[in-house]
């Protein structure tokens, strides 16, 4: 478009001359004829340039309708790209939401199935506070998880359930341990009202006697043992006392401290379902240190044995040795005696050539004659 205005101009400029040179040649009528000339070449040279202006044209139309495709053709490459782009983006956000709201289907049916634990735990829960309302449900609980505890730790060997003492006291298990320390007994009863009772206070002076109750409770409780657990020459100086129910030890621990210690003096240990199975771990120890003392004789005997089993079998070695070095000299000397005869062999082979060339020097020179 640069090229065509440029054209038009130096056109335009052209034809202003030629109109000043007719100009010119009205008043100067000797150049007429040059003029009418030059005049005819300037409008040839118009008529080429805008000729030349015309093939310009068209090759600028051709270009920009080359260059027009091309930028089409980009464009629609670029929006195919984009469309498939988007399409492909579309489809994974498709499959994403589609898998998230199969996890969030998923979630849902575990979270129905977890309510529906709950509800069921819900109603065993209230199921657990009637049987411990009870005190005999109660006592046959603690038994039971006693009895859990102690079956998968211990050999059946070493303990025995509502065991019968010379008291006429029966225990709920009885550990038959070496002494020391000797027979143990565990008692699986605990105050489970008192505890209630402290845990359901809804003011400041209910709290503090329930406390009181409780404090008296455990403490009654503990004197029964030992009282009736605690038999000398029959069983062990300390007892234990099992609660089932780890808030109830911590609750001891942490508010009775002097229940605590009255049960020290008392030699009754309380113990929880995790502190009893520590100490019955450490009683499955000391069972098997026990029975490491009890073989040692045993061992040590059989230790002597082998020792003894040792030396004869050193002393048999040295003989073996002593036959083999023999051996090896009694072959030393069958060598020695071959090589000895080997020799003497090789001089009479010697003596027998030497005969043989002589004799027939002698046939030769007999021959001769």
């Amino acid at each position: 478009m640069e090229n065509a205005a440029v054209i038009l101009i130096a056109a335009a400029g052209l034809a202003i001359i030629s109109v000043l040179v007719a100009l010119i040649m009205r008043k100067q009528g000797g150049m007429k004829d040059l003029l009418l000339q030059s005049q005819g070449d300037l409008n040839g040279r118009i008529a080429a340039l805008a000729e030349f202006n015309m093939q310009s044209q068209n090759r600028l139309f051709a270009a920009l309708a080359e260059q027009r495709g091309d930028v089409l053709k980009i464009i629609d490459e670029k929006l195919l790209a984009v469309t498939k782009s988007v399409g492909e983006g579309l489809q994974k956000s498709s499959a994403k939401t589609d898998e998230t709201l199969a996890g969030l289907r998923e979630r849902l049916a575990k979270i129905d199935a977890a309510q529906q634990k709950i509800s069921s735990l819900s109603e065993q829960v209230v199921s657990l506070q009637e049987v411990l309302s009870n005190k005999q449900a109660r006592g046959a609980f603690g038994e039971i998880q006693l009895n859990d505890l102690v079956t998968s730790i211990l050999p059946p060997s070493v303990y025995t359930f509502q065991a019968m003492l010379s008291n006429g006291k029966k225990a709920d298990c009885l550990l038959r341990l070496p002494n020391p320390p000797g027979a143990i007994v565990i008692d699986a009863k605990f105050p489970l009202e008192s505890y209630y009772a402290l845990r359901n206070a809804a003011d400041e002076r209910e709290k503090i006697e329930a406390a009181r109750f409780f404090r008296a409770s455990v403490a009654k409780h503990i004197k029964d043992i030992s009282e009736k657990y605690i038999v000398a020459g029959e069983t062990a100086e300390s007892a234990l006392m099992f609660l089932p129910s780890e808030a109830i030890y911590a609750e001891l621990h942490a508010n009775f401290v002097d229940v605590v210690e009255a049960s020290y003096k008392a030699k009754v240990w309380i113990v929880s379902p995790t502190t009893l199975m520590a100490t019955l771990n450490t009683v499955r120890a000391v069972l098997k240190d026990a029975r490491m003392r009890k073989q040692a004789g045993v061992i040590q005997k059989e230790v002597g044995i082998l020792l003894e089993d040792i030396a004869r079998l050193d002393e048999r070695v040295g003989n073996l040795d002593r036959h083999f070095k023999q051996a090896c000299d009694d072959v030393e000397q069958i060598k020695t005696s071959s090589g000895k005869i080997n020799r003497k062999i090789q001089k009479i082979e010697e003596v027998e050539l030497e005969d043989d060339n002589t004799m027939r020097s002698l046939t030769s020179i007999a021959a001769n004659d």
